[in-house]
C-alpha cells in the first residue's frame, strides 16, 4: 500500500500559531509539506484562508498577495480562499472551515488519499476527521502546543508537535529582529 497523503492546512490557524510561537511565518511550504509526509507520497496540499479586503486593509492585502504568489508556485499545493463578512464592526471568516471539511470528506469518499494530515488545532474539525476515519482512512494532526483541541488529538491516529525543532531548517529568510531604542543609546 502506497500511503498517499493529503495535507489540509488551516491557514489562519497556522499563521497565528507561527507568529505567536516564533514571531515569524516565513516557512518554505515545499519543505514543510515534505517533512510532514516523510517517506510517503504526497497527493496534494490544500491551504485555506480568507482573502483580505484591499479597501479595508490595503497593506495587509498587498502582503497577503505576495505570500499567496509564493504559495501558488509551490508544487502540488492549492490555495482555497474564502471571504470575510463584517459583523458588528468586526471582520469574521466565512466559509473556511466548511470548505476544508468538505474537501477532507469529498477526497476521502473518492479515495484520492490514504492519510489525511490536518494542520490545525481547531476542534471544529474533529467530527469531520472522525468521519474520514470511519471510511477506513488514517488521520493525522500537526499542531502547536498552545491552542490545540483535546477532541482533535483524541481522534487522530498520529500526532506531530510543531515546535522549534520541527521547524529547524524550514525557514526561508533570516529572522527580522526589530531594534528598539533603549534609553541612553545614541
Amino acid at each position: 500500500m502506497e500511503n498517499r497523503v493529503a495535507i489540509f492546512i488551516d491557514g489562519s490557524n497556522l499563521y497565528h500559531a507561527l507568529r505567536g510561537n516564533f514571531k515569524r511565518q516565513d516557512i518554505n511550504f515545499a519543505d514543510f509539506t515534505s517533512k510532514l509526509c516523510g517517506s510517503r507520497s504526497l497527493f496534494r496540499t490544500y491551504y485555506y484562508n480568507v482573502l483580505q479586503d484591499p479597501m479595508q486593509w490595503p497593506e495587509g492585502y498587498r502582503e497577503q498577495q505576495e505570500f499567496l504568489d509564493i504559495l501558488r508556485k509551490t508544487p502540488y499545493l492549492e490555495v482555497r480562499l474564502g471571504s470575510t463578512k463584517v459583523a458588528q464592526g468586526v471582520a469574521v471568516e466565512k466559509g473556511i472551515d466548511i470548505m476544508l471539511a468538505t474537501d477532507l470528506l469529498y477526497f476521502a469518499w473518492n479515495d484520492f488519499y490514504d492519510v489525511a494530515m490536518l494542520v490545525s488545532g481547531d476542534s471544529d474539525f474533529a467530527y469531520a476527521l472522525q468521519a474520514v476515519k470511519n471510511m477506513g482512512k488514517h488521520v493525522e494532526v500537526a499542531y502547536f502546543e498552545r491552542g490545540i483541541s483535546k477532541d482533535l488529538l483524541s481522534v487522530a491516529d498520529d500526532r506531530y508537535l510543531l515546535n522549534r525543532s520541527f521547524f529547524k531548517g524550514l525557514w526561508v529568510g533570516r529572522r527580522r529582529i526589530k531594534h528598539r531604542k533603549v534609553s541612553g543609546e545614541d
